[in-house]
């Protein structure tokens, strides 16, 4: 059974999708062989509530405590390790984790980004592909790197960016194929189809 362990900034959706979907799988002849072990966030402004209807532990390592970035990371890289999971996932994590983070948990460290990268890295993405006059643009789920969005790409897809489209709709269009996006690397890691340490080599 894969043990994930997903760090949240905001409301959490794409991570409630997955806990729905892990859920449902189980009553499937294929059930997904993962589960959530614990839900992290920055900010006690994240949405913790499902975590606590659930029953899976939830821990909060705000930056604002700590006094460098190096040191709030090693005291979020502490948290994660606690749970001893098989893959961390950064979902709507708005945060970068320093160097020592990433050299800890990766290739085992994934984040989802709302563009086809490496079109429009950052935190604008969807802003930013409007602001350019794009046609299309896209989801991609990733290996996290050092950089900003530019860690081993493990999928991604296209989407077509509508004429009367704002940074919301299309936000909201993204969002879904992310949460496809992230389920079905969760699914392809836990049964052995997609090799983590093959897409880094």
């Amino acid at each position: 059974m894969l043990k994930l362990v997903v760090l949240i900034s905001g409301s959490g959706t794409n991570l409630q999708a997955l806990l729905e979907a892990l859920e449902a799988s189980q009553a499937t002849p294929n059930p997904i062989a993962a589960r959530v072990v614990a839900i992290g966030a920055d900010s006690p402004r994240a949405n913790l509530a499902f975590a606590d209807e659930l029953g899976i532990p939830a821990f909060i390592v705000n930056p604002a405590d700590y006094d460098s970035r190096a040191s709030w990371g090693d005291a979020l890289l502490e948290a994660v390790q606690q749970h001893q999971p098989d893959l961390t996932v950064l979902s709507g994590f708005m945060r970068l984790v320093p160097p020592r983070f990433v050299a800890a948990l990766a290739p085992a460290l994934l984040n989802t980004h709302p563009a086809y990268l490496p079109e429009f890295p950052g935190a604008h993405a969807v802003r930013d592909a409007l602001a350019a006059g794009a046609t299309q643009t896209g989801a991609t789920i990733m290996i996290v790197d050092n950089g900003v969005d530019t860690g081993p790409i493990i999928d991604q897809v296209r989407i077509l960016i509508e004429p009367d489209d704002h940074e919301t709709t299309l936000h909201n269009r993204i969002k879904v194929a992310e949460r496809k996006l992230l389920i079905d690397t969760v699914r392809g890691i836990a049964d052995g189809t997609i090799n983590l340490e093959e897409i880094t080599a």
